[in-house]
């Protein structure tokens, strides 16, 4: 353990990125204020209190995402605030009670019990590679970069909810910190993989077994897509925390492949697994790279496609899924 930093605040923190970043920053000596749902659940935060340091560095609070001023016992105190918590919901019903409402006003929850917190000084918004990719104006020769905003009309035409709640609850983000000189930085990381830490798996790790087990009536998955270890996500979020310099958007992203280049890796790496080749319909924003020299310029390496899904294999074995 490195030696004892600040005490910080990560919402949201039984998910599946939010624990691995509480575990590396207990790993480096933060006091770790968390928000959870139900702090007596037992069974689902078992794994959080196994963690190295937490029985010293670690607290958990209940929190209602939604509840106004709900976060401001959590975050009292706190230097740092690492905003994790976001709805997500492949298919809704009803998108904008059940996925956007709830990524917006979460967000301006949080920052407004920042905007509270007189030792507060930097806010980590967990953002997503959705937010600047889903745009028919660019050129597919050219990599994105952070200076590219998604197109919310084109997301709504799509009907791709999770994108445009990523989007507009990261807009709201950064009106309300300018408007209230927060000091906010925002990572923006591709599609996580990586091995899960709480025993119940995210919608990011299910879509992943179901990739691995051949499901092909209940998943669907994109042409091409960006790919990125959960270690470096988590990585990414202390870098442009600790760096006094850090300004902006990063994109975390480690490569961006195809769906027929990640088949050929599974059949070569995993050939006792059935893995599915569903494919959805092909769409405008799918023919895209990444300029990631920003995240890279703060000391961030990332891991190769084959760590990030050897690990991901590796936990779902350990977990009985596979």
């Amino acid at each position: 353990m490195n030696q004892a930093k600040g005490k910080v605040c990560v919402t949201g923190a039984s998910g599946y990125l939010a624990s691995c970043l509480v575990k590396q920053l207990l790993l480096e000596g933060y006091h770790v204020v968390g928000t959870v749902r139900d702090p007596r659940n037992e069974k689902k935060h078992a794994h959080l209190w196994e963690m190295e340091g937490a029985k010293e560095r670690l607290h958990l609070v209940k929190v209602e995402l939604m509840e106004e001023g709900g976060f401001d016992e959590a975050i009292m105190g706190c230097e740092g605030v690492f905003h994790t918590a976001s709805p997500v919901l492949s298919h809704s019903s009803d998108p904008q009670a059940e996925l956007l409402k709830p990524a917006i006003e979460g967000t301006l929850n949080v920052l407004r019990s920042c905007k509270k917190n007189p030792s507060l000084r930097r806010v980590v918004l967990t953002s997503s590679s959705s937010t600047a990719r889903i745009r028919d104006d660019f050129d597919p020769n050219t990599p994105l970069d952070e200076s590219s905003w998604t197109d919310v009309e084109l997301c709504q035409r799509l009907q791709m909810w999770y994108a445009l709640s990523k989007t507009l609850s990261e807009q709201a983000a950064w009106k309300f910190s300018r408007e209230n000189r927060i000091d906010i930085v925002t990572v923006l990381p591709a599609f996580v993989i990586g091995p899960s830490l709480p025993s119940h798996l995210s919608c990011t790790a299910s879509d992943v077994l179901g990739l691995l087990k051949g499901e092909t009536n209940k998943l669907e998955w994109p042409e091409r897509m960006g790919y990125v270890h959960i270690d470096d996500v988590a990585r990414a979020h202390i870098l442009v925390y600790e760096h006094k310099a850090a300004r902006g958007r990063y994109l975390c992203s480690s490569a961006v492949v195809g769906l027929d280049q990640l088949v050929s890796l599974f059949s070569a790496r995993y050939p006792s697994l059935p893995i599915a080749t569903t494919r959805i319909e092909d769409t405008k924003e799918l023919h895209y790279d990444y300029n990631t020299s920003k995240i890279t310029s703060l000391g961030l390496k990332f891991k190769s496609l084959e760590e990030m899904f050897d690990d991901c294999v590796t936990s779902l074995f350990e977990q009985g899924y596979l």
